[in-house]
């Protein structure tokens, strides 16, 4: 398949923002896609190699070997090479200028590999751009630089642009997840309408890729078979929130197993024999952090293989009780990993399992998920169930949720127990309920957002962003939607390092699954997850977060937001919904109107 299909491809994506044009787009994308090369085109469009759990090497390329590059590809100084990129601002343009106006190809080239007639392939792309990642050790960057400069040789001066956008981590296509799906399963399986059967397998194999290769070379039949498969996560089910005991108990149908909502990092853990991974919510691969988490696994699990989930808390190691999520960060520490042990020791608190020995759990119900999970379990003080109770009263579940908070936790999680109470991988529903503590009055409660721009700083903030615009997940339209402009909260040393975290998710523009009125000085990629809490949600014509749906013309903001900390193990689609913000903001109405005059 020849690259520069799919570099045309790219351009017309960078072109248009409607998701019903870009799905057209990769529509004919895939069409003109050998089923077996599905795959590569697919993580091509996510702007990766491999899916990130995979943990397997990322480019490894600097802005400065990746200059060279272009120079010695296109006969140029890297002077000259550095001066147009700061003119025009992208690496990837100055790239396709520069070969543009290219006469010939040197020698020198074609000892690197260039120079000769041949198109360049998606293949060739590809699995140099692998060797690129995979070369390590000695002699590994004069390697990355050879094969690079030979790839930017033998490209057009748009295919050229795209791989060096693609190198610098700067594709910036504005397709998401859903899109892709939307088109996969219109050409491969005939109609959009077998979106969910694709989502639902990707669900359970956090693999798009590996899902359109299974959906191009076999068929949507093949993927109505998929299950859990050990060592590959799965996308975690989400809760929706609400504050009020008797409207908890009866949207999930009257009866429910409640548990402790940790303040901790969630575990997904894998065994198979001896071997223990364990991924985070992201689906990063954490099992580095927590080798004591490894062997409480692997010593308590009575299965050969299995996937349960759980939260992991900190405690502290004098008097057991529990710590705050914070404490875990420390955890991330590559080195000295057995001293953050000691100093931060944690347990773990398990609530599901989704796969044992052979079986897929994750389409029974809770109560037998729950049987089984607490039969392969050997639990200790360490590895064990998560506090929880059975019940449909609503005083019964107040008492709990008070007896949650008083022992350290955030609240708890109500979950319904009715024969549909399947595990609904990658979708947040009304099966699971979060009741929180700062659910208790108006805007104690923090939110998660996500960072979608941010304007100049001014005076004492000069030279950084003086606040970052701020928007909630429209899973709908699968939309970034503002909520508010952040400035306050943030130390010294927060607003210090703002440019240097978002420097490589700057675009040239609005991105085109951001929905905003405001025009930032500055637009990123939506990626950084930050917990935000405020005094009110309120209406605004400013915000575009749930616009129309209580007043024509305004949407939803937050008064007076001050930023708490960032989340980084939180996805942007793990984002607070619009759907969640509108109900916040009714209850809040509710508990104005319920005050006595």
């Amino acid at each position: 398949m020849e690259f520069e299909v799919v570099a045309e491809a790219f351009e017309e994506l960078e072109a248009v923002s409607a998701r019903t044009q870009m799905t057209m787009v990769l529509v004919e994308l895939f069409k003109k896609t050998p089923p077996e090369l599905v795959d590569k085109v697919v993580y091509l469009l996510m702007g990766k190699l491999w899916p990130d759990w995979k943990g397997l090497p990322e480019l490894g390329v600097g802005e400065k070997l990746l200059i060279k590059a272009v120079s010695l590809a296109v006969h140029r100084s890297e002077r000259e090479v550095e001066d147009l990129y700061k003119k025009l601002g992208d690496l990837g343009l100055a790239a396709e200028r520069l070969k543009s106006m290219q006469a010939q190809r040197t020698s020198l080239l074609a000892f690197m590999g260039g120079g000769g007639e041949e198109k360049l392939t998606l293949e060739k792309v590809y699995e140099t751009l692998s060797r690129v990642a995979m070369a390590t050790g000695e002699g590994s960057r004069d390697l990355k630089l050879k094969l690079l400069a030979g790839l930017i040789a033998d490209a057009t001066p748009r295919e050229a642009k795209y791989i060096v956008r693609f190198v610098e981590g700067r594709l910036r296509l504005g397709v998401g997840d859903a899109t892709i799906m939307d088109a996969l399963a219109a050409v491969y399986a005939g109609s959009a309408g077998f979106r969910p059967l694709v989502e639902r397998a990707y669900n359970l194999r956090a693999d798009l890729g590996e899902i359109a290769r299974i959906l191009a070379s076999r068929g949507i039949e093949e993927l109505k078979g998929i299950k859990p498969e050990v060592g590959v996560p799965i996308r975690p089910m989400l809760a929706e929130r609400l504050n009020n005991p008797v409207e908890i108990l009866k949207k999930v149908g009257g009866h429910a197993i409640v548990e402790y909502k940790y303040d901790g990092e969630r575990g997904q853990i894998h065994k198979k024999g001896d071997t223990v991974i364990i991924f985070s919510r992201r689906l990063e691969n954490i099992t580095h952090m927590y080798p004591d988490v490894q062997e409480y696994a692997r010593s308590r699990i009575k299965a050969e293989e299995a996937i349960v989930e759980g939260e992991i808390v900190a405690v502290n190691p004098e008097t057991g009780e529990l710590r705050p999520f914070q404490e875990l960060m420390h955890r991330r520490r590559k080195h000295d990993i057995h001293v953050a042990m000691k100093e931060y020791p944690v347990h773990v608190r398990l609530f599901d399992i989704l796969y044992v020995d052979g079986e897929d759990y994750t389409v029974k119900p809770l109560p037998e998920r729950r049987r089984r999970l607490s039969e392969i379990v050997d639990e200790s003080d360490e590895f064990r169930l998560a506090e929880h109770i059975e019940t449909e009263d609503p005083d019964e579940l107040e008492k709990f949720f008070l007896q949650a908070i008083s022992e350290g936790a955030e609240g708890v999680v109500v979950k319904a127990t009715h024969s549909q109470a399947v595990y609904q991988a990658g979708s947040r529903g009304w099966l699971w309920i979060k009741y929180k503590r700062d659910y208790k009055s108006e805007m104690i409660d923090t939110v998660d957002l996500v960072v979608v721009g941010a304007f100049y700083g001014r005076g004492r903030r000069g030279g950084t962003y003086g606040a970052l615009i701020m928007a909630a997940y429209d899973p709908d339209a699968d939309m970034f939607r503002t909520v508010c402009k952040v400035g306050s909260g943030f130390t010294d040393e927060d607003l210090a390092k703002l440019p240097e975290m978002f420097k490589d998710l700057v675009v040239p523009h609005k991105h085109p699954r951001v929905d905003s009125k405001m025009q930032a000085d500055v637009w990123f990629v939506p990626s950084k997850v930050a917990e935000i809490i405020g005094a009110e949600i309120t209406l605004s014509p400013l915000h575009t977060c749930c616009t129309d749906s209580v007043k024509p013309g305004a949407g939803l903001s937050i008064r007076f937001p001050r930023f708490i900390q960032w989340r980084p193990d939180k996805a942007p689609e793990d984002a607070t919904t619009a759907h969640e913000l509108l109900e916040m903001y009714r209850r809040q109405l509710r508990k104005i109107e319920e005050k006595p005059a």
